[in-house]
């Protein structure tokens, strides 16, 4: 029986002491912290623009209205690179062939004809270019504007200089908090990126609208407006005394 109950203990672990359970002090940050959102902002105006040009055709088979399609797409395609849109500037961006079919109540569905339908995507790198494409397109055979949509060719510099701008106003909150409290903020612990929106609004072009400007022969109006890039930081300061050498002053914007 002695020998068992001994066999028995040996076999249980020893249970952790108390300083072994908890965490030691070292590796917890203890550091007295404040933390604060930061949003950056900034306004750019667009220099180019994506055009979605749709050729929809139908016929009694699938072939036909294939192939009407491909004339009336081949035409749009001729009359852009007359614009001097680069053909690497052109892309299909969709394609499809389906049934049309008439329903009635109570028989089954019946085919009518088949429709085809193909999107190019036209990458114009010259705003005032945007209306003259939509008219040429519309001219040559495409029959629907899918959308347009402005781009800036230096939004990558404005999304960092964006997130320069939210860091430093995250600083500010941070100080101010640090103020009421009778501390300061010392240096940044940590930072970040919570979000960074694209960049808005997308203009959408409306078929109706773009076709009647072009059966009257007057040019299409395009205003790209400005494009807004935002951006949040969630920012963490180091707190301090006020006045004490680690106190450091937010970054002028």
């Amino acid at each position: 029986a002695a020998a068992l109950i001994a066999a028995t203990a040996a076999a249980i672990p020893a249970a952790p002491t108390a300083a072994a359970a908890q965490e030691p002090a070292a590796a917890r940050d203890l550091t007295p912290s404040v933390t604060a959102a930061g949003r950056g902002e900034a306004r750019v105006t667009p220099d180019r623009a994506t055009v979605l040009l749709t050729v929809e055709t139908r016929a009694r088979t699938a072939a036909a209205a294939a192939a009407e399609n491909a004339r009336r797409q081949r035409s749009t395609l001729d009359a852009l690179a007359k614009l001097g849109i680069a053909r690497n500037f052109l892309g299909t961006a969709g394609y499809t062939v389906f049934p049309e079919q008439r329903y009635q109540e109570n028989q089954p569905p019946v085919v009518v004809g088949y429709v085809a339908r193909s999107s190019v995507r036209a990458e114009v790198r010259r705003i005032d270019q945007v209306g003259p494409v939509i008219d040429a397109a519309l001219a040559a055979g495409s029959n629907a504007v899918g959308g347009v949509r402005f781009a800036a060719s230096n939004i990558d510099a404005m999304r960092r200089s964006v997130l320069d701008s939210a860091v430093v106003n995250g600083c500010e909150s941070a100080a101010a908090v640090a103020r009421a409290s009778g501390m300061a903020t010392g240096e940044l612990l940590d930072a970040t990126v919570v979000d960074q929106g694209m960049p808005y609004p997308m203009a959408e072009a409306d078929f109706g609208g773009v076709a009647m400007a072009s059966a009257r022969g007057a040019p299409t109006p395009i205003n790209p407006g400005e494009l807004t890039v935002t951006s949040t930081v969630s920012t963490r300061w180091r707190l301090v005394a006020a006045g004490a050498p680690g106190a450091r002053p937010c970054r002028a914007r």
